[in-house]
């Protein structure tokens, strides 16, 4: 893109056709992916992440559902957290949820929990509007989730959580673009390594590519 302005209204268009085209799978197909997705999850992150803070996304305009991976986990002694907009330029806060929490609504009416711990999850399910061949990931263009892994040290597992029909040539990334580690789709999960997009052979490969990312940042 020639100026940022371009690139803004480039992505603007970009987000608005890969949100409509999401929104339009009918609701048995998307619960079919979920479901596939929810398994990826499941089979791949469910052993590192046991007794881990997990940051994770309620579910919006048709994104996979990522509580029943979230459920999964607190069974097995993990904590979860809901993020809130704190300030419009600001970095995310974290604040711990469980079923049953006092939510109240935030931007995009979402829930945010009301009067719980705020907490710096050690792993983040982040769901793309699109994702590109580098695991590049494009929002919804408030650039929160930028904000918020630029201020996060060590970074945390970044976990794009996604279906295909986000999938993208390329979202043009820029200097502020952060990439994922991983994005999971109906199809599989993929590894983000040197700029490619691989899909893991199975749940041992995924987990054993996690754990090695954990200790490179020395959350083993």
């Amino acid at each position: 893109m020639s100026t940022p302005a371009d690139l803004a209204a480039w992505r603007k268009a970009q987000r608005a056709e890969l949100l409509a085209r999401r929104e339009a799978v009918p609701l048995a197909q998307r619960r079919g992916w979920n479901e596939a997705v929810t398994r990826h999850l499941i089979e791949g992150f469910s052993a590192v992440l046991e007794q881990r803070w997990v940051g994770f996304c309620w579910p919006y305009k048709g994104e996979p559902d990522a509580r029943f991976f979230v459920y999964h986990l607190r069974k097995r002694g993990a904590r979860a957290a809901l993020p809130a907009v704190i300030a419009k330029k600001g970095p995310l806060q974290f604040r711990e949820w469980w079923p049953g929490v006092t939510m109240a609504p935030g931007v995009f009416d979402l829930p945010v929990p009301q009067g719980t711990a705020i907490v710096i999850p050690q792993a983040l399910l982040i769901p793309p509007v699109g994702f590109d061949g580098c695991g590049y990931r494009l929002g919804y263009g408030g650039g929160y989730f930028d904000r918020t892994l630029a201020a996060m040290a060590p970074q945390p597992l970044k976990i794009g959580v996604g279906f295909e029909i986000a999938r993208m040539q390329t979202i043009h990334p820029q200097p502020y673009d952060i990439a994922m580690d991983f994005i999971v789709t109906e199809s599989g999960v993929y590894r983000v390594q040197n700029r490619m997009l691989p899909r893991l052979a199975g749940g041992e490969e995924v987990r054993a590519a996690a754990a090695a990312i954990l200790r490179e940042r020395g959350m083993a």
